[in-house]
């Protein structure tokens, strides 16, 4: 993909776009006819700079500012009327197309009845963004859209922070909805999934109306006057044969039921005392304890469900397997063991690992296999973190897989940061379609910690060039 910068301070649309000569507005970068990776400086995007409103991020086009803050001071402010096919016209900021990817921004759209994001079938990313001041929501989805929003903010849009209509599907996950009329409003026949978020201090954290089928795990419904309400023929998915785990705390009513319909929780904090409506309280019996309550709608969820099967991973007695907490070298050995079960080798004396014990084994039997060492000071430090560069490195290594050509890492818009000694290992492991980039498929961002979820599909991926696993799709392999 090309790659184009864009600086609204000093930069220059009549440069090339380079990093040492970008543009000076996303309006200019965004008229590349093919997909490109856009790295925007820090600024404000705006009329006034120069950004013609509404800006459309196109089929497989990559609009990055800076992820780690979600955005703060590289701000996409305006409006513009657009035409939607079912809507009719619109005051947007940004229209998202098939594949496109937007992280790392601010987006604000002040305007009476204006949206920050609209996405109309399509499935784009939504991953480490500020949606803030908007004059109705923070993002619109509709018709038969299938997005992914992660890990975003959005705070004090004057109607909500996002709305699901048509038959949208997508997953929404990880994300901070506060200071809202409705933190998330669902309608028509959506279903998506809502894993793992925070609705705030709202009127309501969630609304749903019409035949809307969505299904909530593991989120936080906290401090708004109401919880949830749910009107119409909607029917949420609060739990059914696995508990949902969400948690519904410090308001009047938590949820509220105003269709005929018979909602069911299952495995919910929920207080009887604060429904009003038709709930059936159920409990989760021995017989529905098989699933990982923290995987539901998760994007590796298939490729950890098969390794848990096959008894790679311990999981906890309460059914959680902490995808996004980062693995330790211990547990990253034990989990090579098992999964490739290497030879042991001759004792390797770490100071910091009682011999004879069974972690003293698995590291023991994970060094023989190549995947793992031990530091200069003869420490094993079974608690530190592996990263994402160490973990790529192993599976080459451990697996003694054939080398591949290095421009294979010409891919990845970040490859100046791996080191010149890992590029044939992490070359070859892309070659093998062991790489696994998430929630952005063109970082590879060697130096962050490894996540249990991306190890757990790695580890899956070299069990397939082994011809040991069927494969399975993802758009995070790469």
């Amino acid at each position: 993909m090309t790659m184009f910068y864009v600086h609204p301070v000093t930069g220059n649309d009549a440069a090339n776009g380079s990093r040492f000569t970008p543009f000076k507005t996303l309006t200019r970068a965004l008229k590349s006819p093919q997909p490109s990776t856009i790295q925007l400086a820090p600024g404000i995007y705006d009329a006034a700079s120069g950004e013609v409103f509404p800006l459309v991020i196109g089929v497989g086009t990559i609009v990055v500012g800076n992820e780690a803050t979600k955005g703060k001071g590289i701000a996409i402010v305006g409006s513009g009327e657009y035409d939607s096919p079912t809507f009719g016209r619109q005051n947007i900021t940004l229209s998202l197309l098939e594949r496109a990817f937007l992280s790392g921004v601010t987006v604000t759209n002040r305007q009476a009845r204006g949206t920050g994001v609209w996405i109309e079938s399509a499935s784009p990313t939504l991953s480490n963004n500020t949606f803030i001041d908007c004059g109705r929501e923070g993002v619109f989805v509709s018709g038969t859209s299938n997005p992914e929003i992660l890990h975003n903010l959005f705070e004090q849009n004057a109607a909500a922070g996002l709305l699901m209509a048509g038959q949208s599907r997508g997953k929404v996950r990880q994300n901070v909805f506060q200071f809202h009329g409705f933190g998330m409003a669902i309608s028509d026949t959506a279903a998506p999934m809502i894993v793992d978020n925070k609705f705030i201090a709202g009127l309501v954290g969630v609304v749903l109306s019409r035949s809307a089928r969505p299904v909530l795990r593991q989120n936080l419904i906290e401090n708004n006057k109401t919880g949830m309400v749910v009107n119409g023929n909607a029917l949420p998915d609060l739990g059914n044969h696995e508990a949902a785990g969400n948690i519904f705390r410090g308001q009047a009513i938590d949820l509220q039921n105003l269709t005929s319909l018979n909602l069911i929780s299952v495995g919910n904090q929920l207080d009887p005392l604060r429904v009003e409506g038709v709930v059936n309280f159920r409990v989760v019996t021995v017989a529905d304890a098989n699933e990982l309550i923290d995987m539901a709608g998760h994007w590796a969820a298939d490729f950890v469900q098969a390794l848990v099967a096959q008894g790679m991973f311990d999981i906890s007695e309460n059914r959680c397997f902490q995808p996004d907490a980062p693995i330790t070298r211990l547990e990253y050995a034990a989990l090579v063991v098992k999964a490739f079960k290497p030879q042991p080798s001759a004792a390797t004396a770490f100071v910091d690992i009682p011999a004879q014990t069974s972690a003293d084994r698995v590291i023991q039997q994970a060094v023989g296999g190549g995947f793992v060492s031990g530091f200069a000071d003869r420490t094993f430090r079974p608690q530190q973190p592996v990263l994402r560069l160490q973990a790529i490195v192993s599976l080459v290594n451990g697996l003694a897989l054939p080398a591949a050509e290095v421009s294979s890492i010409n891919r990845y818009t970040d490859r100046d940061s791996i080191p010149v000694a890992a590029r044939t290992a992490v070359a070859t492991a892309t070659a093998h379609k062991i790489v696994v980039n998430y929630p952005n498929p063109q970082l590879i961002q060697p130096q962050h910690q490894a996540k249990r979820a991306v190890v757990a599909v790695m580890v899956y991926q070299a069990l397939v060039a082994l011809g040991r696993q069927p494969a399975i799709k993802s758009s995070y392999i790469i």
